[in-house]
């Protein structure tokens, strides 16, 4: 179960003075490290994903291992989109399997980053799923990173940093205060007077962005002004090729299984540190006690056809799984036939919604409304449909709905009936 809301994890860290790591990661040894850290630990944690990195893995792929792992973690876990590139990527990420999204406009002008990150806002929020905007610019010194965030530092201004939250309603700010992508060169110089400013104007949980080559000082002072997330990923692949170079000197001709061993676990011990440095170890339990736990819902329709033959149902169901799919929050669309004759219902569609939040947006959604008016609803008379999540047979954290099988919607409709919206 212990996939959770991310607004809810985070809003624990700030009122309680820590910051989640959300650890970048390329690989299944990362994500083993990362979870391995947060179990060792008992701490939160958000398994980050940039999409500066899906050069190196592919991203489809890869989403379903990390959902699978967060999902039998025994830790609060939020699983993020990091510098996605534009709105179309968070409507991916969503549907494939994030609960909290980043996209990077902050190399834009100050309108053109507010009205990118507005439109991320009103897409995710649809799906309710958490917006961490960035206001300012964090710069790449040198390392992995470095080249990927070109140009001078743009620092956050408190006035900007007030107006932007108000227009864009986003749920995280990440700030520019001097820290850097990549490794620092020199000793880094933060600005924790503009943090305390900007976090007592906001009220909101910041998020730095460059947290490696700080020191334990730094970090707990940028906590200290409202940092309630920290981004890491530098260090973390500074230990990996660390190891990998051990197991070159000490295992020459030796193949790849052999040359990545130990990868996962000196990813671990890096994610350790920084769990308990940054105050988030110990605080599983508390967190999951007061954290939605995150679930797909189940928009189940079980229907019959009238004038269709079976040529025009397969076409039908077909259109149905490619323009439903589309719509933000969608994680699923299936559609099925019955397999005895006789049954009551014929044909089925099992739509997989990301979250409760969907059941409405999807309902308004104009392609929904589309093909539901012209293609579905004309031909399909008897129907019913429900709305549902499985429930956890041990359920941990505050539900949404009541306990058993919670059905958000049910409603038999018949053909001439008009009621409702959806399918």
């Amino acid at each position: 179960m212990p996939l959770v809301n991310m607004k809810d994890m985070l809003e624990h860290a700030y009122e309680n003075g820590y910051a989640v790591g959300a650890f970048d990661l390329v690989n299944l040894d990362f994500l083993q490290g990362i979870l391995d850290a947060a179990e060792a630990c008992r701490a939160p944690v958000i398994l980050s994903l940039a999409e500066s990195h899906f050069g190196h893995f592919d991203f489809d792929l890869l989403m379903p291992g990390v959902e699978t792992a967060a999902q039998r973690a025994s830790v609060p876990v939020a699983i993020q989109l990091d510098h996605g590139v534009d709105a179309a990527s968070a409507v991916r990420a969503i549907n494939r399997g994030c609960n909290g999204v980043m996209v990077d406009y902050s190399h834009l002008s100050w309108q053109e980053n507010l009205a990118g990150t507005r439109e991320v806002v009103r897409t995710a929020r649809a799906c309710g799923v958490p917006v961490e905007g960035e206001l300012g610019y964090v710069p790449g010194v040198e390392g992995e990173d470095a080249e990927r965030h070109p140009g001078e530092i743009a620092y956050t201004t408190v006035g900007e940093a007030r107006a932007f939250v108000e227009k864009t309603d986003v749920d995280f700010l990440a700030v520019s205060v001097g820290t850097v992508h990549g490794r620092m060169k020199g000793k880094p110089k933060l600005d924790y007077q503009r943090l305390k400013q900007i976090n007592e104007a906001l009220g909101i949980p910041l998020v730095i962005h460059g947290g490696t080559g700080l020191s334990d000082d730094q970090f707990r002072r940028l906590i200290t002004n409202g940092a309630a997330k920290i981004n890491y990923y530098t260090a973390l692949a500074d230990a990996a090729g660390n190891a990998i170079r051990k197991n070159v000197q000490a295992a020459r001709n030796k193949g790849y299984t052999s040359l990545v061993t130990g990868v996962r676990d000196a990813v671990s011990v890096e994610a350790e540190r920084c769990m308990r440095l940054w105050g988030a170890c110990g605080r599983a339990a508390e967190v999951l006690a007061q954290c939605r736990p995150w679930a797909p819902v189940e928009h189940l329709i079980i229907y019959n056809v009238n004038e269709l033959d079976e040529k025009g149902v397969a076409e039908m169901m077909a259109e149905g799984r490619r323009v439903l799919s589309a719509i933000p929050g969608v994680r699923e669309v299936l559609v099925g036939t019955a397999v005895k004759d006789e049954a009551a219902y014929q044909y089925s569609w099992l739509v997989r919604f990301c979250a409760p939040a969907v059941i409405d947006s999807y309902r308004e959604h104009p392609d929904h409304v589309a093909f539901a008016d012209t293609r579905f609803r004309p031909v399909a008379g008897e129907r019913i449909s429900i709305d549902y999540r499985i429930v956890d047979a041990e359920p941990q954290g505050p539900e949404e709905p009541p306990s058993g099988i919670a059905a958000y919607g049910v409603e038999s409709r018949g053909a001439a009936s008009g009621v409702g919206r959806t399918l």
